[in-house]
């Protein structure tokens, strides 16, 4: 456990952390583009998606410290 993901985990668990956590996956992992999005375009929200992601990740090992 490395004090960075203790520290998101900290930041998340809060009401504004939380209610940011959500509106980050509200415009990246829950969005969808349409059939029209382009290669560049579809490579941004996936890297948007990425990091989001890894948010989580940190989130979650930090939580799972029981010191």
């Amino acid at each position: 456990m490395t004090d960075i993901e203790k520290d998101f985990a900290r930041c998340f668990s809060t009401p504004y952390g939380t209610r940011v956590l959500e509106y980050l996956h509200k415009i990246t992992v829950n969005r969808t583009l349409g059939i029209n999005a382009s290669d560049a375009e579809l490579r941004w929200a996936a890297a948007q998606c990425a990091l989001v992601r890894q948010i989580d990740a940190l989130i979650s090992r930090g939580r799972e410290d029981k010191s």
